[in-house]
This record gives C-alpha cells, structure tokens and sequence, in this order.
C-alpha cells in the first residue's frame, strides 16, 4: 500500500468552504480511479514547533504504486490539483507531498 501524504500552506483569503470543496474534489476521485482508497483531511494540530508554516493536510491510501501512479496523471486529479495549487501560499511552493510504502518494512 502507498500512503500519499500532501501537506498544504493555504493563502490567508481562501476560506473554509474552499478548503472543503477542494477536499471534496479529491474524495470524488475514488469513484473514477480504481485503486484509490481513503481519503483523510485535517488541519495541523500538532504541538511540535516544526510545521513550517503548513497548515493543512491530507493523505490518500492507494492499493499499490500502479493505482498511485495512475492517479497522478489522470485528467480528474490534474484538475482538482490545480485548484489546490491556486489556493495555496505561493503556487507550488506552498505544497510538500511524501510518499509512504507501507508494505515494505
């Protein structure tokens, strides 16, 4: 299983309820793209002092590296992307994304 782990620095002006349409965009995916399992949002709520400055993330849970790399290129996920992406802090800049393969040990 890949674990795709997204961190986010929104801009000041976008709100809660684009945060949540964006979110909304990316669970749609899971009904266009096979392999593609949970979907968990949350802003940062942890105590450490090392964030960053990344306010928000989510991860996505994918059956294995093939249905990840299929998500990464199909045109849904280039669109929902994109409007992540213009919400946040500087464009690309405000987004940090980490893969986990937790099948191997």
């Amino acid at each position: 299983m890949i674990r795709h782990c997204v961190f986010a620095r929104f801009r000041n002006d976008v709100g809660d309820g684009e945060r949540k349409a964006i979110h909304a965009d990316l669970e749609a995916l899971r009904q266009v793209i096979d392999g593609m399992d949970t979907v968990q949002f949350s802003a940062n709520v942890s105590p450490e002092p090392f964030a960053r400055g990344f306010t928000h993330g989510f991860t996505i849970d994918f059956r294995d590296a093939a249905a990840r790399d299929a998500y990464l290129v199909h045109e849904a996920h280039q669109r929902a992307g994109a409007r992540l992406v213009a919400a946040l802090e500087g464009g690309t800049d405000g987004l940090m994304v980490f893969d986990l393969d937790l099948t191997k040990k």
